[in-house]
């Protein structure tokens, strides 16, 4: 499945899980009777370098952008710079702004709202891509204490041809920047 859509998330877990786990198991396995046990650290290290190797394995294909926000994700904590190459690669990759949701969702979680802002304002298409997005740059704004460009993010929702589909994220958004505006002094 994934060798005909590189994207596909659902496979793509499914074959992390059955990575992570066989990677854990062997982690701990050894000739050598006097070896110890390895810790649940080493165990998700090895889990987790294997899923690595399984997103860039993947990530080869020009095509695929669902690995890149994976091994993102591996490297947040570690790899700043990695991180932000790994996901505007991604996010150039999809034309549908799903990479998008999903590496803005990533910077927010991480605690940098300041960085997904820099990689949303860089990449967003209101008219071609998921309105998603636009609730994604307005959360980040509020976290990064910015209600004004919050709002500047709603109003390009101006631009996505399906008004009526944009209307209740809309209405929603400009909800959390009045509730933001009120906790922000000065504003």
């Amino acid at each position: 499945m994934l060798s005909d859509d590189p994207n596909n998330e659902r496979a793509f877990r499914a074959l992390a899980e059955i990575v992570r786990r066989r990677a854990a198991e062997s982690s701990g396995s050894t000739d050598d009777p006097l070896a110890a046990e390895p810790t649940p650290d080493e165990r998700e290290r090895a889990a987790d370098l294997a899923v690595w190797a399984l997103g860039e394995e993947l990530a080869g294909n020009p095509r695929a952008w669902y690995p890149l926000i994976e091994i993102a994700r591996l490297s947040v904590r570690d790899d700043h710079e990695g991180t932000l190459r790994r996901l505007t690669t991604a996010v150039e990759r999809d034309p549908s702004g799903k990479a998008l949701v999903d590496a803005l969702t990533l910077l927010r979680g991480a605690g940098l709202p300041v960085d997904a802002l820099g990689l949303g304002v860089g990449h967003w298409h209101p008219r071609d891509h998921d309105p998603e997005v636009a609730r994604q740059l307005v959360l980040a704004a509020i976290e990064a204490g910015r209600p004004l460009d919050a709002k500047q993010h709603i109003m390009a929702l101006d631009l996505y041809p399906d008004q009526a589909a944009v209307a209740g994220l809309r209405t929603e958004l400009a909800h959390l920047v009045a509730e933001a505006e009120q906790t922000i002094p000065g504003t």
